[in-house]
């Protein structure tokens, strides 16, 4: 029993020692071990036996992407208007020495500059440019922390604004401020429509005055090439009977035959002329009847004669 004591005590003690010294280090995770106070070197995933008494694992750092929470803060606009705004941070960390040693709280750190750094950009840009310009203020938070982040050995990934809350009374006149401008936009569209409206029936009316006009002028060219086709067509009509009538003069009998229808008409036209009215013009030599058939007779032959020619 006096034996098995010893034995014992140093079992205990091994145990111990190997309790203390033995290191299983998760995936995704780094350890930063000491020796004698002095960085030794850094654990990777697995198991690891350390130096009894002489190492220790001084810093446990997680390699996976970390989301913190930046606070809600007061932030003042270019044109000084009070906004509260809050977002969210997420950052990895790549050397787990640096990030032991560079610093002694690099999460507080971020925390802090990520604040000021928004305060920085929000202070640039009007009130009305915060919600449009929100990509743009994440994009230049990120890039002024990862600058600052990099001895630290932790990497910025991305920060997105989650909030912007005005103050009430601003909210109010933005909302005032929106409704009107809907109401302005929709005043626009019933005047376009309208102009619109009037554009086209101003534009059918004038098709309408150029159909009627093209109309018009189509039946007037009609019209005209009728009457000169018909003023040709009587024209050639006159002149075929002109050309019968130099044939019958000129043909046996023809003379005798004009001066039959001579006397014919002048006793005729004679006769109108003595019911148009009680008062008329007599011929000197009415009597000569005979004269005057010769004359017509004789114009008659050179009219014939010409018209054979």
């Amino acid at each position: 029993m006096e034996t098995l004591l010893p034995v014992l005590v140093i079992v205990a003690l091994a145990l111990f020692v190997i309790a203390r010294t033995a290191t299983v280090v998760p995936q995704q995770s780094a350890y930063v071990v000491e020796r004698l106070g002095k960085y030794s070197r850094t654990l990777s995933a697995g198991f690891h036996i350390l130096v009894p008494f002489v190492e220790r694992v001084a810093y446990r750092h997680s390699l996976k992407e970390n989301a913190i929470d930046i606070p809600e803060q007061v932030c003042i606009t270019r044109d000084n208007v009070q906004v509260h705004v809050d977002g969210v941070l997420y950052l990895k960390v790549l050397n787990a020495e640096l990030a032991s040693y560079g610093i002694a709280d690099f999460v507080f750190a971020i925390i802090q500059l990520a604040q000021t750094t928004l305060r920085s950009e929000v202070g640039k840009i009007d009130l009305d440019r915060t919600f449009e310009e929100r990509g743009q203020i994440n994009q230049q938070v990120v890039s002024e922390l990862d600058k600052a982040s990099e001895p630290w050995g932790v990497k910025v990934l991305r920060y997105e604004i989650k909030n912007i809350t005005p103050p009430a009374d601003v909210l109010s006149a933005m909302e005032k401020q929106m409704r009107a401008e809907r109401e302005k936009r929709a005043v626009i569209l019933t005047s376009e429509g309208e102009r619109d409206a009037k554009i086209n029936y101003a534009e059918g009316e004038k098709q309408q005055v150029i159909k009627q006009s093209e109309a018009t002028q189509l039946q007037q060219i009609n019209e005209a090439r009728g009457q000169a086709e018909a003023i040709q067509a009587i024209a050639a009509a006159t002149a075929e009977g002109l050309r019968k009538v130099a044939e019958a003069l000129t043909a046996p009998g023809g003379a005798d035959a004009m001066q039959l229808r001579i006397a014919e008409q002048w006793v005729a036209q004679f006769g109108e002329l003595a019911k148009a009215g009680n008062t008329y013009v007599v011929p000197a030599n009415l009597a000569d009847i005979g004269s005057v058939i010769a004359l017509a007779t004789g114009i008659g032959k050179r009219e014939g004669t010409g018209g054979a020619r």
